[in-house]
């Protein structure tokens, strides 16, 4: 039986140079992803970390292909996690410019499992819910300069 996937694109009103370093920057991507700071050089086979600003890892993995400005995949495992997996899940970013000034930006998570739409009794911690917050947040930032208010950080957390 095939595991489900979840691909989430949305266009983003920047440069594929800007829409990289928001993806890859540690700096950038606590003020989007709710105060997780990636982690990596970015070289196959390197290691992935999502930190919060206390250090604790939230989210943790392997890069398996990196090409700037153009597609970023790493595996992806959460910290506390103790689902049952074979394989774990692989998240991948892809750029894809429009035209000088919009990038079409296509997350897909792939090797998931039904349990990972849900987080507990809170389906809005869930995949289904967290990526697209976390996408939305990005493009705000990247298009207005603020990210959105809080009250969404809250229902993610």
């Amino acid at each position: 039986m095939k595991k489900p996937t979840f691909v989430y694109p949305i266009y983003i009103a920047t440069t594929p140079e800007k829409l990289w370093e928001a993806l890859t920057s540690g700096e950038f991507t606590k003020k989007y992803h709710f105060g997780c700071q990636i982690k990596s050089s970015f070289q196959e086979g390197a290691t992935v970390t999502y930190l919060l600003e206390d250090g604790r890892i939230t989210d943790h993995g392997n890069v398996l292909k990196c090409e700037p400005l153009q597609l970023l995949s790493f595996t992806w495992n959460t910290t506390g996690d103790e689902t049952p997996r074979e394989d774990p899940s692989r998240v991948t970013f892809q750029l894809q410019p429009m035209d000088e000034s919009t990038v079409k930006l296509t997350l897909t998570h792939e090797e998931l499992l039904e349990t990972d739409f849900v987080y507990g009794d809170n389906t809005f911690k869930g995949i289904n819910n967290g990526w697209p917050a976390i996408l939305c947040n990005l493009k705000s930032l990247l298009e207005t300069g603020r990210t959105l208010p809080p009250i969404y950080v809250d229902r993610v957390n």
